[in-house]
């Protein structure tokens, strides 16, 4: 009888530093995800914009040279954005309507050389940005801007195997807001713009 308590008492001892380990585990519970930090690929981001010219056609541009950076906790569901246009990228296909946007009627990249928008509100749906509100500077004017995202994916880029997340963001602004009222009404006043973005996610630090 004596024996077997012994042995009892020793399993018992054995044991004890598993049962510690699980309770300690369950304790802490889940671990949480990090949020993930991007650095935007300007080689395959574009904000486009068009208007309507003269009632008869819808025009459209984009600008060329986008830079920033984008923060993704999908987990929490919050998100950031950053992104700088270089005003004097701006690009239509026409030469003299390029050289008239850059001039002070409209962009005046000469004192206004960058746009912005900073977003620090973004909405989630099952874990995947669907909107998001922010600020967009444009010739000195900062006014608020809304966008949709009818577009997300992230994976693994099969070429250079980095992780990427891209979207398709939409929204619209009126041009007169921001000092750019030239050739009202005949140019319309209500710019719809997109902007096609893809990401490459940072290295852990």
């Amino acid at each position: 009888m004596a024996g077997a308590l012994r042995e009892q008492r020793r399993a018992t001892g054995r044991a004890l530093p598993g049962v510690l380990l699980t309770a300690l585990a369950l304790a802490a519970g889940p671990a949480t995800a990090a949020p993930e930090h991007f650095t935007i690929d300007p080689a395959h981001t574009f904000p486009q914009f068009e208007v309507s010219h003269l009632g008869f056609s819808l025009q459209r541009g984009r600008f060329d040279r986008t830079r920033g950076t984008l923060v993704l906790d999908r987990e929490a569901g919050r998100g950031e954005v950053d992104v700088t246009i270089e005003a004097a990228s701006v690009d239509t296909g026409l030469d003299a309507l390029e050289k008239a946007l850059r001039g002070d009627s409209f962009f005046a990249v000469e004192r206004y050389p960058t746009l912005t928008f900073r977003s620090r509100q973004m909405y989630f749906r099952d874990g995947r940005p669907v909107g998001l509100d922010g600020e967009l500077t444009l010739r000195g004017v900062t006014r608020p801007v809304s966008l949709v995202i009818d577009h997300f994916a992230c994976g693994t880029q099969p070429l250079t195997r980095q992780a990427v997340c891209g979207a398709n963001a939409r929204g619209s602004l009126r041009r007169s807001e921001f000092g750019m009222a030239a050739y009202l009404p005949f140019v319309g006043d209500e710019v719809a713009i997109a902007i096609q973005i893809e990401a490459i996610r940072d290295p852990a630090p």
